[in-house]
This record gives C-alpha cells, sequence and structure tokens, in this order.
C-alpha cells in the first residue's frame, strides 16, 4: 500500500479523484479456486503477515495475486499526473470477516 497525496491537475482532470486500490485481476470465485491446495496462511506468515479471519474462502478471496500489481498502478497514477508517493506500507495483518 502507499500514502499518496493528490495534485492540481488532478482537481482539474478527474475533479481531484484517483484510484484508492490496486484493483482486482481474479474475481473472487476464481481466487478461491486459485488457492485450492494452497497453504496460504502458511505463505503470508513466512512473509511476514499474520491472518485473523473466520475461514480460509477468506484468505482466497484476498491473496496478494488476487489484485493488480500496486506497484505498477500507483506507478502510471504518478506518471499521469494525479498523486505523488508519500510513503510506502508493508502490512502487518489483515482482518477481514
Amino acid at each position: 500500500s502507499y500514502i499518496m497525496v493528490g495534485t492540481e491537475l488532478a482537481m482539474k482532470e478527474s475533479w481531484g479523484s484517483t484510484c484508492h486500490g490496486a484493483g482486482r485481476v481474479l474475481s473472487r470465485s476464481k481466487a478461491n479456486k486459485v488457492a485450492r491446495g494452497r497453504e496460504l496462511e502458511k505463505e503470508l506468515e513466512e512473509k511476514g503477515i499474520f491472518i485473523l479471519t473466520k475461514g480460509r474462502r477468506t484468505i482466497a478471496e484476498e491473496m496478494p495475486e488476487a489484485y493488480k500489481d500496486i506497484n505498477e498502478v500507483v506507478g502510471i497514477v504518478e506518471k499521469a499526473g494525479l498523486s505523488k508517493k508519500v510513503a510506502k506500507l508493508r502490512p502487518l495483518g489483515v482482518i477481514k470477516g
């Protein structure tokens, strides 16, 4: 994740709006199919990300590969002049219910 700040150009070109996430590349149902047989909790824990959830399905729906590459998306938005990077964040935990 990134913290970003809007620009004057964004105010003129997009009414001050920009992306609020990377966007999905896999639907929730497709993500569940792709995740079958994988130990997602263990994979994420090995990356230092800990998850608290009601069920395995929720983890699959939100696994990193279900989303576009955030670095690429942020780079495009910054190159377009709509937002500027302020800080890059690293997830420590995920709570979804």
